[in-house]
């Protein structure tokens, strides 16, 4: 579950990520990662229009627990070069761990992935892993310890023109209230590279606070599905 609000008359925006024990971005992660081991079958899924361009912007962003414990602080930045997007997201938690993400976009009339490089180590990840995506080509670059061993895995997937890996929050943000479904690719690595779909749909809505102003989220859930015989596992 995502909450999202955004100001529309500033180029700023507030993000809340409801969690319990751990971060749900760790948990969506992992679950991202460990949960397309058995993938199979046709995927089906639809770019995203935008509607808010993404624009130059430095945010500070945090990861809590419902009890309002911090488990991260967070650091994104987004750079305009040329006809792309740059934005950079990481995730420093108290045990030591990091979540760090590069991603390259676009935004002509629909969201289009270019590359996204995701790295996750640390004691709050038991198995780090080194994802790299290059969207053009189709290859995909894993690097994860098995042991005391880097192991490296390098495959080329046909890869959608809807790949929603680091830009979930930005389509997200253009996704309307009153959308009933929003389905679109992911990568995940477990680590060898698979692809799976994500379904979004809209549940409701949320009051937060900001600097003791009072504001209304709308409330997204993520479920990922799965085909082939982990999809009949799974149910």
């Amino acid at each position: 579950m995502i909450w999202t609000e955004r100001e529309h008359d500033s180029r700023h925006y507030h993000l809340k990520r409801p969690v319990t024990g751990r971060s749900r971005l760790i948990g969506v992660c992992r679950w991202l990662l460990v949960a397309i081991l058995l993938q199979g079958g046709s995927l089906s899924a639809e770019s995203v229009p935008v509607r808010y361009p993404e624009g130059t912007i430095h945010g500070f962003l945090a990861l809590r627990t419902l009890e309002g414990k911090l488990l991260a602080g967070g650091d994104l930045t987004e750079v305009i070069h040329g006809n792309q997007v740059v934005s950079h997201l990481v995730f420093r938690f108290k045990d030591g761990s990091v979540d760090d993400e590069t991603t390259v976009f676009s935004q002509h009339g629909t969201f289009r992935l270019i590359s996204d490089h995701h790295i996750q180590k640390g004691p709050s990840f038991p198995h780090p892993t080194n994802v790299l995506i290059n969207a053009a080509t189709g290859q995909v670059t894993v690097r994860y310890q098995d042991k005391d061993h880097e192991k490296v895995e390098t495959d080329h997937l046909n890869l959608p023109p809807d790949l929603a890996n680091g830009i979930l929050v930005s389509l997200i943000k253009n996704i309307s209230p009153n959308t009933e479904e929003t389905k679109v690719s992911f990568v995940g690595a477990a680590p060898k590279p698979r692809l799976v779909q994500l379904s979004i749909a809209p549940h409701g809505e949320e009051t937060f606070s900001v600097a003791s102003t009072r504001h209304k989220a709308t409330v997204f859930t993520i479920k990922v599905e799965i085909g082939g015989i982990a999809g009949i596992l799974r149910r």
